[in-house]
């Protein structure tokens, strides 16, 4: 049976401790040095944002901010979505015609030595970087943006 297409609705989580320092994962698909947050796709339209977020979060990581996990709390949706052109070597993911994607950005700060367990079939390694440092790492714009965002007080001032 073939797979189903991808759903091109999904988050960016920004995983970061109180100093500000970023966890960033390296991929597994590719040979390049390819850094990000974690990322993920909805498994069905109709699934919450925070829903995905902490799905993928769990499943990337280890980390839990599931609901009733003792880090829910800390998953803040920062309300901002990106719309980008889906990048050509993962086109055949995605169903026919569809060349876009939404992607909903989210922080979550964890305690210090925090550990983290990676799927291995997904990433290869991680790093905890300062945002400078990550922002500048980061394979996509958008990510990198979004890291960069760590250095504004106000962001957390409006929840």
């Amino acid at each position: 049976m073939p797979k189903p297409y991808k759903i091109p609705q999904s988050v960016l989580v920004v995983i970061y401790t109180p100093a500000r320092d970023v966890l960033l994962l390296r991929r597994a698909d590719t040979q390049e040095e390819f850094w990000q947050s974690v990322t993920g796709s909805k498994d069905a339209t109709d699934e919450a944002w925070a829903v995905t977020a902490a799905r993928e979060v769990w499943e990337e990581t280890g980390i839990d901010c599931r609901p009733g996990g003792a880090l829910a709390a800390q998953l803040q949706d920062w309300l901002l979505e990106n719309v980008y052109a889906i990048y050509p070597r993962w086109a055949h993911r995605y169903a026919p015609g569809v060349t876009h994607n939404t992607e909903r950005v989210f922080g979550l700060e964890v305690p210090l030595d925090t550990p983290v367990t990676l799927s291995p079939r997904e990433h290869t390694a991680y790093q905890w970087l300062p945002v400078r440092e990550a922002a500048a790492l980061c394979f996509s714009g958008s990510n990198a943006q979004a890291i960069e965002r760590l250095k504004s007080v106000e962001l957390f001032k409006s929840y």
